[in-house]
């Protein structure tokens, strides 16, 4: 089963198309905050999550109750593709919508692998994948960059290396993330 969560109005042949609202004429009509999601356990081969998520989970509860639902719904080996809206473009400061910024290192807290060396290391971070049973590992991180970041960059008049110094003093450089999550079972 592929499913495509929080589809809006870009439905997608071969998935389920869920949505909350009636205007998007979803497949399934369901709000993904209201826990647990009526998919059966291992049933997901792929999930796309594609400027949906960043809506999601208000309450740190909730959204941690849907990092716990994907992982439920998703077979061994399953890709979760999220894209979300970078936290510090325009894009995602101006919508009202958007409650939660997502970022790759957020992900890090959910994979169990990280978490054990961290605990082994004494560090401090979060060790989320371990508190809620989830395993999820980056397998792709792509950063789209703004339109005009990448006129500079095609045309090679900024560095590399300058422009991973753009991104991290900066808003509007990076427009999107698009993370390719693997579920670890």
């Amino acid at each position: 089963m592929k499913l495509n969560l929080g589809c809006g109005f870009s439905k997608l042949n071969g998935f389920i198309n869920v949505d909350i609202f009636d205007e998007c004429s979803p497949d399934i009509k369901m709000d993904l905050e209201q826990l647990p999601w009526n998919f059966d356990d291992n049933s997901a081969d792929e999930i796309l999550l594609n400027h949906s998520l960043e809506h999601l989970g208000k309450s740190t509860d909730t959204f941690l109750g849907i990092i716990k639902e994907l992982y439920r719904i998703s077979k061994p080996e399953a890709t979760i593709q999220i894209n979300v809206p970078h936290p510090r473009h325009d894009f995602y400061l101006n919508d009202p919508t958007h409650i939660r910024p997502i970022t790759p290192p957020l992900f890090e807290l959910f994979s169990k692998r990280l978490n054990l060396e961290w605990q082994k290391n004494g560090l401090s971070n979060s060790q989320l994948a371990l508190y809620l049973n989830v395993n999820f590992e980056i397998k792709h991180v792509l950063q789209i960059l703004d339109e005009r970041y990448e006129e500079l960059y095609k045309f090679k008049k900024i560095t590399v290396e300058a422009l991973n110094e753009l991104i991290l003093e900066r808003n509007n450089i990076v427009s999107e993330y698009q993370i390719t999550l693997q579920v670890i079972k």
